[in-house]
């Protein structure tokens, strides 16, 4: 079984993210579901935005960085949006790191901090036309990566995380089912 260090979106932990978390338990797996923000929800993005913006983005990767030392090296990074940053971020940059699964959320390889992507899984969700994600940093980074990637009909940009207006229980149960495969590889 894999051990999943899930990070949540500007959301903050709420409900999607351990809806997530208790599935991928209940598989089997460990999960550490990290809290950057202290125990601050909001329930649009523009609030959780403004906290990520006063936190700062070294800020955030810093308490990401720390919190991933509570998991083995070997794990597997997953984020919602803002968390897929971390993910992808701790992916790069951790020695023996096992995958990333980057959800809503996609960084190009220079925000990495490495100039090369190491050999690391990765598995990319995001909505065809979501505003949040850059298509063309997305398709970038997929090729640098050779990662495997998802793209859901729609605009939605957090259609599977229960605490976002832009849910979608289908699109999200198709893209669980899709993950749940990804971390039993």
């Amino acid at each position: 079984m894999a051990s999943i260090v899930l990070f949540h979106s500007a959301l903050g932990l709420g409900t999607g993210v351990k809806k997530l978390a208790a599935t991928l338990t209940h598989d089997g797996h460990t999960v550490l579901t990290p809290d950057l923000f202290d125990g601050a929800t909001f329930r649009s993005l523009d609030e959780g935005v403004r906290k990520r913006d006063a936190l700062g983005i070294p800020e955030l990767i810093r308490r990401a960085a720390k919190a991933a030392e509570a998991a083995p090296a070997t794990s597997i990074y997953a984020g919602f949006s803002m968390g897929a940053a971390a993910a992808q971020y701790l992916a790069a940059n951790r020695p023996r790191a096992r995958g990333a699964v980057l959800m809503h959320g996609v960084l190009p390889l220079g925000a990495t901090g490495v100039e090369r992507w190491p050999d690391v899984a990765v598995q990319i969700h995001a909505s065809a036309e979501d505003p949040w994600v850059d298509a063309a940093v997305l398709d970038g980074f997929a090729e640098a990566s050779s990662a495997e990637v998802f793209r859901y009909p729609g605009r939605a940009h957090l259609f599977a995380d229960e605490s976002s207006v832009d849910y979608d229980p289908a699109q999200a149960a198709v893209l669980i089912e899709r993950v749940r495969a990804f971390v039993r590889r």
